[in-house]
């Protein structure tokens, strides 16, 4: 079973600062995690110029680089649907936890950011039944789900732990 949890909020909202803090605070536990960050727009890892991106812009479907460090994988679309988050999960090396950040309306377990600088402040947990728990950085009137300050990052990281059932060895 992979454990999967989310960062979830409107644009602005601290969910890449979230997410961030949240990787290196559940590493610093012990925990070996994966990430999978949803762009609602057009994006480019790689550079004009780049062998990679002749390679892409020549036709290629998938183009990998490796080096002695790191290897990545591109995988140009062309005429195919957006892959799934259940996709993609499943291409994912087997960790202890995936945050996955964005996929406001996948059915997987959250916490919604929210910041007084966001696009939108108009509680997303209104209508998702998936959203656990909210980090905010203004005091949260009303909210029946429990409420951490957005900079609370080990009181975060030990209510995933217990909402995923991520447990130490030994513990």
């Amino acid at each position: 079973m992979r454990r999967v949890f989310g960062i979830t909020g409107w644009k602005n909202s601290g969910k890449t600062t979230l997410t961030e803090k949240l990787v290196a605070e559940l590493v610093r536990r012990g925990w070996t995690v994966s990430t999978v960050k949803h762009a609602h727009h057009d994006f480019d890892i790689d550079k004009p110029g780049a062998d990679s991106f002749r390679h892409r812009q020549a036709g290629a479907t998938e183009v990998a680089v490796v080096s002695g460090r790191r290897w990545a994988l591109m995988h140009e679309l062309r005429n195919e649907d957006e892959p799934s988050l259940d996709d993609i999960l499943s291409r994912l090396v087997p960790s202890d936890i995936v945050l996955v950040e964005g996929y406001k309306r996948e059915a997987h377990r959250k916490i919604e950011a929210r910041r007084l600088e966001a696009k939108d402040r108009t509680p997303l947990s209104i209508n998702d039944p998936n959203i656990v728990a909210v980090a905010a950085d203004f005091p949260v009137e009303g909210e029946s789900l429990p409420v951490f300050d957005l900079d609370d990052t080990k009181s975060l990281a030990d209510f995933i732990e217990r909402a995923t059932g991520l447990v130490a060895p030994g513990k």
